[in-house]
């Protein structure tokens, strides 16, 4: 029998600049509500997140500045390729992202985008 190497991830995209410019505390992994144009594009590998943050924006944490370019093959009912994006946190854990933030000063950095198991997932540093 074949022993599994990747456990289920397929790496997209990984922010290397993140680990220069930062020191990293903590990683959570989350999910990431996306539409359907945006996870084809995806699919392609075509996202970059070298720049974007996460913020707490009404009692969530959305991603910023990340770019996810239209795919070629959608309709007219496109995605917008700098759109903020939700991320999904369990609320225990939105409010010790929050708290950290706010208090400690920290930002919020991802670090890499990958598919576990069929599903987007994005990384993100507390630095």
């Amino acid at each position: 029998m074949k022993k599994k190497t990747n456990l289920g991830l397929k790496i997209i995209s990984l922010n290397r600049k993140a680990s220069f410019n930062y020191f990293f505390v903590d990683r959570i992994e989350a999910g990431i509500v996306l539409k359907g144009s945006e996870i084809k594009s995806i699919r392609q590998g075509k996202v970059n997140i070298a720049e974007s943050y996460a913020i707490e924006k009404h009692g969530e944490i959305v991603l910023l500045n990340s770019h996810i370019p239209a795919y070629k093959q959608a309709s007219y009912s496109n995605h917008n390729p700098t759109d903020e994006r939700k991320l999904l946190f369990n609320k225990r854990e939105i409010n010790k992202l929050i708290g950290k933030v706010n208090r400690e000063g920290f930002t919020l950095i991802p670090t890499k985008m990958y598919f576990k198991k069929g599903k987007a997932k994005i990384e993100i540093a507390v630095a």
